[in-house]
């Protein structure tokens, strides 16, 4: 857990199940921010969350006057907001590069999560198929670094993280032997004070 930040008047409006909203509730977590949260579950959004988002969707952050609606934003936002401890590198070339391997997350991986917990059962077994052929190849670079690229705890592991958390869940095993790499990692992870302090009821019962 990162050092306790002065009392916030923000409300997020997180998702249940929403791997999105889990990784804002990461940062926040990490920064240690006060933070009312508002459990959003299957579409019973409250009637503000339209009157403060065009898309009536979660997440949804709520800082005083102003109002972000796309995780990314929201997640740099809370980092220079908050900037201890930092989450995003110092130099333009490695920032540059975390916000990279961000966008590929999102183009690349969440498409399959969505697939998989939305399509049909062809779109999702290949879905499957190909998110756990992915993690697989991307194992070893865990074993330099202790996180995703990185020596540090950053914002690309928050993204990655929910994914990860919610693999039983998506019926995807991994081969451990093949990956301890990314097994280690995510046992790294895991175990942050942030992270579980992250979880909603809902999050803990994927790994109960």
């Amino acid at each position: 857990m990162g050092v306790v930040a002065k009392r916030s008047s923000m409300i997020f409006y997180s998702g249940t199940d929403d791997h999105f909203s889990h990784r804002v509730r990461i940062v926040l977590a990490e920064k240690g921010v006060a933070v009312d949260i508002v459990d959003v579950s299957g579409g019973q959004a409250p009637e503000e969350l339209a009157e403060l988002n065009p898309y009536n969707s979660v997440p949804t952050l709520l800082d005083r006057d102003l109002v972000l609606y796309e995780s990314k934003v929201m997640m740099e936002y809370l980092d220079e907001r908050f900037p201890h401890p930092p989450l995003l590198p110092v130099y333009p070339v490695a920032r540059a590069q975390s916000r990279l391997w961000m966008h590929r997350i999102e183009r690349e991986w969440c498409p399959m999560v969505e697939r998989i917990r939305t399509g049909s059962k062809k779109e999702a077994d290949k879905a499957r198929k190909e998110l756990r052929e992915s993690l697989v190849g991307i194992s070893p670079i865990f074993e330099d670094m202790p996180f995703f690229m990185s020596d540090e705890f950053t914002l690309v592991d928050c993204c990655l993280a929910p994914i990860l958390w919610r693999l039983p869940e998506l019926d995807i095993e991994l081969p451990e032997k093949q990956v301890q790499p990314l097994m280690n990692y995510m046992s790294r992870v895991f175990e942050r004070d942030a992270f579980k302090a992250s979880l909603n009821e809902r999050e803990k019962e994927i790994r109960a």
